[in-house]
């Protein structure tokens, strides 16, 4: 390790951790339980090949228990730094030091790329100075919010919308220019786009830094599921960090995207990682963690501890209930709220957070309940990803109270039921209300199922009717990653097809899918694009695909402007309905006074059985006198239904199968309808109202 400089330093403190601008200069603090010798690395520059200072720490003015501390005068507001940590190297006791690799400061708030950064070199023995991501200072005052304030929506009235901040804009078809294509500032340009759509939060797939270069055979890593940091943004998002290499200008481009999504309207939840970094297994490169406390941070085999416990399908695993591990964890989540007023989590295969030090599950996970339970967080949303790679699925048991859950069997069971799988009528009632058969607990509210046909992971949902088999052929894989089963049809043709009935067909379905998402009881999630019928040309596992395939083609709204306009007043028709609902009502006693009923196609009749592909659904609900009657025809052709007698007659709202405007009737005005039967097209979804509500 290289000798320290003769810069004068003071002994600093163990708190706060991380880098904290202060009057005269900067307080650095580290965890590092094993450590023997430390040293922190200034740069001049993101690109510069070697530090200009090297500062070595002193054990006994420097540490304070497992802190390792000091404080450097003058240092300012976007100083490049790493650390070095030299210990012993005992991979079969989980110590892994090695003196010579830069890392990252595990609560960095920035972070910078050099030109030259490499995973390999981080990866294989020796100094890797030059290819080395920094960490650089941030001092989180300097910005001004103004009079930015959340819109603390309720669940109730939530939409979600699922998107990637590069794929969203970088398309040529964007129209935001260049400079700003990927970017949080060109996302600032869609948002009249998204607030004509009606959603009310933004979801955005990982923005925290991630490794680029965590894939295979030179692709890019371009979902972001690869954290090399919990605090500091993913630079390469932001256009003036682009044009300057300035980690500062990239925070600020976040808080202004922030701002001008709340100004209109819009939350912004962030889906976040921590299960697992960009670490990998033992052959995996050397960031951060590994380097501080190894043992602290992962789940090692406790046979051998040159072994990680892989729970994520990612080589390793975060050890979240370690209290330096979950601390951090917390520390995060509190940066993203009180510094970038970030409104709401979705926490990446969250039933990590429920797993002891041996990796088996425990009934109260200090990590889940320290975050719910945690007073900066009591008011933003939090949602998870309730299972994880190694089977441990707990959709409808996730500890905790104020959790809501991806409901993947919402997924599964609509997307079979809309294909005319045999044996799926069965499974549609309680998807279309909450899941009432999953969520039981007594003070479980509608809205704890978080409703989606569609995510990132997997087909869009163009796709997904329009694919019989997955094609990932582009991931070098030769199609055997991504999921197999998954519930799709071409209807004919697999992918693109000239034949106006299929496409029809098709179209019909998407309606369908969208329909029964919106108007079932929960929280309804979309995928960006799917109003408009994004393709990924078959592929369901497109994380590393940086390319047209997986970015949003703008040129299809405007081709596919029906199917926009379908979806803007299908989240319209739901955002107006859901604020009549009051708050606080337990999906229990909601489903007690619904006067829920099942019908077939004759009133009261319904078909359970494994060739049934039709169902109805009425609903009466007292808190506004709404009456609801859902037509469901998945069968191949046209079915009448009997109408339930009502004092005023029938109205329609949507008919999936009708052209374009009566697909879905803007309202209030709603065209009436016979009081005695309705014949629903094939493969079609029909929903009916009745006064008083128009």
């Amino acid at each position: 390790m290289a000798a320290s400089t003769l810069r004068p330093t003071e002994h600093g403190q163990s708190f706060p951790i991380g880098a904290t601008v202060l009057r005269e200069g900067v307080n650095f603090s580290v965890f590092s339980k094993h450590a023997q010798h430390v040293e922190l690395c200034l740069f001049d520059s993101p690109d510069a090949p070697k530090p200009a200072d090297v500062i070595t720490l002193d054990q006994a003015k420097n540490r304070t228990y497992h802190y390792w501390h000091l404080f450097v005068p003058g240092l300012k507001p976007g100083q490049h730094y790493t650390w070095r940590v030299d210990g012993a190297h005992d991979p079969a006791q989980g110590l892994l030091f090695d003196g010579d690799k830069m890392l990252l400061d595990p609560y960095g708030r920035g972070l910078a790329f050099p030109k030259a950064f490499s995973r390999a070199a981080a990866a294989k023995p020796g100094d890797n100075s030059a290819e080395a991501m920094r960490s650089v200072v941030v001092d989180p005052r300097s910005y001004d919010w103004g009079n930015d304030e959340a819109p603390r929506t309720p669940f109730r009235r939530t939409v979600v919308y699922e998107l990637h901040v590069r794929g969203f804009t970088q398309h040529a078809s964007s129209g935001v220019g260049a400079d700003k294509a990927g970017t949080f500032a060109g996302l600032v340009e869609k948002i009249p786009y998204l607030a004509d759509l009606g959603v009310t939060a933004v979801e955005l797939m990982p923005v925290f830094a991630f490794d680029p270069q965590d894939a295979p055979d030179g692709r890019t890593n371009y979902w972001g599921y690869s954290p090399v940091s919990f605090f500091a943004l993913h630079p390469h998002y932001s256009m003036a960090y682009r044009k300057t290499g300035n980690a500062l200008a990239a925070i600020d481009e976040f808080r202004d995207m922030v701002k001008a999504l709340h100004k209109a309207g819009m939350e912004v939840i962030l889906d976040v990682v921590y299960n697992h970094t960009a670490e990998g297994g033992p052959t995996g490169p050397m960031y951060s963690w590994r380097g501080f406390a190894n043992r602290g941070y992962y789940l090692l085999d406790p046979n051998d501890r040159s072994k990680y416990r892989d729970y994520t399908g990612c080589g390793n695993t975060l050890r979240s209930n370690h209290p330096v591990a979950r601390r951090m964890i917390l520390d995060s989540l509190r940066w993203w709220v009180r510094e970038m007023h970030v409104d709401g989590f979705r926490f990446d295969l969250a039933s990590i957070l429920t797993r002891d030090e041996t990796g088996h599950p425990v009934q109260n996970p200090p990590a889940i309940w320290d975050i719910e339970s945690d007073p900066v967080l009591c008011n933003v949303k939090l949602i998870a990803e309730a299972w994880d790679a190694a089977g441990l699925y707990q959709v409808g048991s996730f500890v905790g109270d104020s959790w809501k859950e991806w409901n993947g069997r919402f997924r599964d069971d609509v997307r079979r039921f809309v294909h005319g799988e045999p044996g799926s009528v069965r499974s549609m009632p309680p998807r279309l209300v909450a899941s009432p058969d999953l969520y039981e607990e007594e003070h479980a509210e509608p809205e704890q199922s978080v409703n989606f046909v569609t995510c990132h992971d997997g087909f869009t949902l163009n796709d997904l009717v329009s694919y019989a088999t997955k094609h990932n052929e582009a991931n070098g894989e030769n199609n055997r990653d991504g999921a197999d089963w998954n519930h799709s049809n071409n209807h004919g043709v697999e992918g693109p097809s000239d034949n106006a009935e299929i496409e029809a067909t098709r179209v019909r379905q998407i309606k369908n899918f969208l329909t029964l998402t919106l108007i079932s009881m929960g929280t309804p999630m979309l995928l960006m694009g799917d109003e408009c019928r994004r393709t990924q040309r078959g592929n369901n596992n497109a994380w590393c695909q940086d390319n047209d395939l997986a970015w949003f083609d703008w040129s299809l709204v405007d081709r596919n402007r029906e199917l926009v306009r379908f979806t803007r007043e299908l989240v319209r028709h739901r955002t107006r309905q859901r604020p009549r609902v009051a708050p606080g009502h337990t999906l229990r006693e909601i489903l007690q006074n619904a006067n829920l009923a099942w019908h077939g196609v004759e009133l009261g009749k319904p078909d359970w059985g494994d060739l049934s592909h039709s169902l109805a659904m009425e609903a009466r609900r007292p808190i506004d006198g709404m009456h609801l009657y859902v037509a469901m025809n998945a069968y191949t052709a046209p079915l009448r239904f009997q109408l339930p007698p009502t004092p005023h007659g029938w109205r329609r709202m949507i008919d999936t199968a009708l052209p374009s405007p009566g697909d879905i009737e803007p309202g209030p005005e709603l065209p009436r309808v016979g009081d005695a039967t309705y014949d629903v097209a094939p493969r079609a979804v029909v929903v009916l109202v009745a006064p008083p509500q128009f």
